[in-house]
């Protein structure tokens, strides 16, 4: 079940419904499973509590670490770069991006380097570099259209690309 109901076209954040997201959180509790953490660090981010996102995905990335593959480890992540993100700690996140992104894809894993792309896209865009962001988010749409992503992953990168469009024209007109 995705939580996700589309994106802020100016923000570019997930819409989601917060009653549904408080009520699945309470339901995983304090499971330790991977699965389980990854979870409850998404969702403690959109619900806006970062601080014990930042706690909670710590914790993911060292399980992950110690009993993960190296795709679960790469996911951790990146998860954890994105509450970096939300935080506002941008070099933070996009060290730990760039990492992930160049790691993913000399492994050919598309689908995670495309992930990792497009938050580090959403990065650049928070700290208004908009030509990197559009950079990114064209690299994301290029490789999620290679591991075959959804129409509704392809929709979020197109959203993305033409928001950081809409902001660099902004800028440009501004200058």
């Amino acid at each position: 079940m995705s939580y996700i109901h589309g994106y802020d076209p100016d923000t570019l954040r997930e819409i989601v419904d917060l009653e549904e997201c408080r009520e699945r959180l309470e339901e995983i509790g304090a499971q330790r499973s991977l699965p389980a953490l990854l979870e409850r660090v998404w969702l403690l981010k959109v619900l806006d509590r970062l601080d014990e996102a930042l706690v909670v995905s710590d914790q993911s990335v060292r399980v992950a670490r110690m009993g993960g593959t190296r795709k679960d480890l790469l996911r951790a992540r990146i998860l954890h770069a994105t509450v970096l993100q939300n935080r506002g700690a941008f070099a933070a996140a996009l060290q730990e991006l760039t990492a992930c992104a160049e790691e993913a894809e000399g492994q050919r894993w598309s689908g995670i380097a495309a992930f990792a792309y497009q938050h580090r896209g959403k990065t650049s865009y928070d700290g208004e570099d908009y030509e990197s962001a559009r950079t990114d988010f064209k690299r994301a749409l290029f490789l999620r259209q290679d591991a075959g992503a959804t129409d509704e992953q392809l929709e979020a990168t197109l959203l993305a690309i033409d928001a950081a469009d809409r902001r660099r024209a902004r800028t440009t007109v501004a200058s």
